[in-house]
């Protein structure tokens, strides 16, 4: 009798762990899938890694198109004075969350390896989202946890926000009859805060190209050296005051030695604080410049000083339908009015309807300003390999290209075998 109850326990604790083990956890997946259905639908925009977030948040469904999207996470970055990246992230509900909006920040260190910066990115991603999780079913399984805050300490910056750059880099390339080397280095210095910005940096770089044809050689080549400095001083969260320093020197151009500072004011119809999201900005300096040209001129200079002024004008523009900028800057000298340049140049990315978007981008120069042109000319080798400045009096570059994506909306599924 014993032996039989034993058996019958044995039986039972069996069955029991068989129909755990198995039968609940399919219930369990069928009811999260079906309550999946329902979690907002994300649409990312902008620079990050879309792998890893949907790697790391799968509990809403991400869609390739804005249109079917419930959420439009809008990504913009800028460069921060420390090297950095600031990220901010705008929150856009759409449809039935279409009065939830919000924007956040996060800030990455230039030391930052990139999985410390997505990592971060995750985590100012999940508490964005939270406000349009918490209307669907999907909010009965999220739970959030409190992570003792750091008290806010006056910061003590041994190296007084200054960030300090070097970067050295040589290529070389070469067969039977043609052989290039280039060599490339600069160092830069800059300060940043809210108050001021400060940029300094040098550099230099030098081309060789040498092709030996019929047993003879025939080498070309190209040097720019040149100092840059720029500070500029924040007056209110329009204006800007401030000035550049520039020394360079350049083959190319046909320069010896320029050397010019320029002093310049800003002003943007939006607040600085905005700038990632929309920008109107009208820039106007005037320069003094000394020139020491390496060959005589077209207008018989060896040398000059020139005074000259600038005025530019920048609108950029990032929304949920794409983005756009364009810049028109007009210049001349005082000494000769004739001697001036406009240029206009942009861009624009549009969403046209479901899948289908447009970019196109383009400029266009009047150039009447070309003061160091030398007068000897330049040689044909020099003319093909580019390495001398030609007369010219206008320039212009476009492109325009559309992509078309169709089939399914989600893009919930990472796969990483074979690469992408």
């Amino acid at each position: 009798m014993i032996k039989r109850l034993v058996f019958l326990f044995l039986f039972f604790y069996t069955v029991c762990f068989i129909l755990t083990a198995y039968s609940y956890p399919e219930e369990s997946e069928f009811d999260i899938n079906e309550v999946k259905k329902d979690a907002p639908k994300v649409f990312l925009d902008g620079r990050c890694d879309r792998d890893y977030i949907r790697t790391e948040i799968p509990y809403v469904n991400y869609v390739r198109d804005r249109k079917g999207a419930d959420v439009h996470v809008l990504i913009t970055t800028q460069t921060t004075g420390p090297g950095g990246t600031e990220y901010t992230i705008a929150f856009i509900g759409l449809e039935k969350y279409s009065d939830i909006k919000d924007t956040l920040k996060y800030v990455s260190k230039k030391a930052d390896t990139s999985d410390e910066t997505r990592k971060g990115m995750v985590k100012v991603l999940k508490m964005g989202l939270i406000p349009y999780i918490a209307r669907t079913p999907i909010a009965d399984f999220i739970s959030i946890l409190f992570e003792e805050e750091v008290r806010p300490t006056a910061v003590e910056d041994n190296w007084n926000f200054w960030v300090f750059s070097m970067s050295l880099s040589g290529s070389f390339f070469g067969e039977k009859s043609y052989k290039y080397y280039s060599l490339y280095g600069n160092v830069s210095a800059n300060r940043i805060t809210p108050e001021s910005k400060l940029r300094m940096s040098i550099y230099g770089n030098f081309n060789e190209s040498n092709f030996d044809i019929d047993g003879d050689t025939i080498s070309s080549s190209s040097d720019r050296k040149s100092f840059s400095g720029l500070y500029v001083k924040s007056i209110s969260d329009h204006w800007s005051i401030g000035t550049w320093l520039s020394a360079s020197s350049a083959t190319y151009n046909n320069i010896e030695l320029s050397i010019s500072p320029t002093p310049a004011i800003e002003y943007n119809l939006y607040p600085y604080s905005e700038s990632t999201r929309r920008q109107l900005r009208l820039l106007y300096r005037v320069g003094l410049s000394y020139r020491r040209y390496r060959e005589e001129t077209i207008y018989n200079k060896t040398s000059e000083s020139l005074l000259s002024e600038e005025l530019a004008v920048t609108f950029a523009l990032k929304e949920p339908w794409g983005n756009a900028s364009a810049t028109i800057e007009g210049s001349h000298y005082f000494h000769d009015f004739s001697k001036n340049r406009l240029e206009i140049y942009g861009h624009v990315s549009f969403r046209l309807f479901k899948g289908l978007s447009l970019r196109m981008s383009g400029g266009f120069a009047a150039i009447h300003d070309q003061l160091s042109l030398p007068r000897a000319g330049a040689e044909l080798d020099e003319i093909l390999l580019q390495r001398t400045e030609l007369a010219t009096n206008f320039e212009y570059h476009v492109s325009i290209g559309f992509s078309y994506t169709f089939g399914s909306v989600y893009s919930n599924v990472v796969n990483p075998r074979f690469g992408r």
